[in-house]
């Protein structure tokens, strides 16, 4: 029995077709698994735009005491610092009046990571909309990722200063900020949490 060259062929592509698919869809979803997830937290307030600009731009008033340097001006650094847990620089990349504010982080330090650095390069973006009456800030660390070891940690206390003390700040007034001397109630919740000792 004699078996055409065209029959080979056709049967190759039947055959290698539908197994060439297969190997795309798989690639596809083992691909989509591994795609990074930046840190997202999400607020409503009932205060205007122009209210929840200026609270982020006065970050000693929510995230913490301890902080050196200009803070609400575009171009300008300042220094965060809490205990020997975490140091760094951040630098004001962009400010849109009741629209958005942008940080890029200059220099990192963590004491409880291998790799120090981990935020270097990353930025903390918020921005700000309306919807259904009120304003709706969106904080987004942009390049913190759970691939970090210190993912867990940041996406805790950054949960907690936007969520509570960023919250409070915009809508009383009164933030719940790491005080200039100790340690406050977010970071000491934080630090028990993930055992980083005191």
């Amino acid at each position: 029995m004699k078996i055409s060259s065209s029959f080979i062929i056709t049967l190759f592509l039947l055959l290698a077709v539908p197994l060439c698919h297969a190997q795309q869809k798989k690639y596809k979803s083992s691909k989509n698994l591994n795609m990074k997830t930046d840190f997202t937290t999400t607020i409503s307030v009932e205060q205007t735009p122009q209210q929840v600009y200026d609270a982020i731009n006065n970050v000693r008033g929510w995230w913490s005491q301890d902080i050196e340097g200009t803070t609400n001006k575009l171009n300008s650094a300042f220094d965060y610092h809490f205990k020997n847990l975490h140091l760094c620089k951040i630098r004001v990349i962009e400010m849109v009046p009741c629209k958005k504010v942008a940080w890029q982080v200059e220099e990192n330090y963590f004491s409880f990571t291998k790799d120090k650095t981990e935020w270097v390069g990353t930025q903390m973006i918020f921005e700000i909309s309306v919807n259904a009456d009120k304003a709706k800030l969106t904080f987004t660390h942009k390049g913190l990722v759970p691939e970090y070891e210190c993912y867990n940690v940041c996406h805790d206390a950054w949960t907690d200063f936007i969520q509570k003390s960023l919250y409070q700040f915009i809508t009383t007034g009164q933030g719940n900020p790491n005080p200039k001397d100790g340690i406050g109630t977010i970071n000491s919740e934080n630090i028990s949490r993930h055992d980083l000792g005191k």
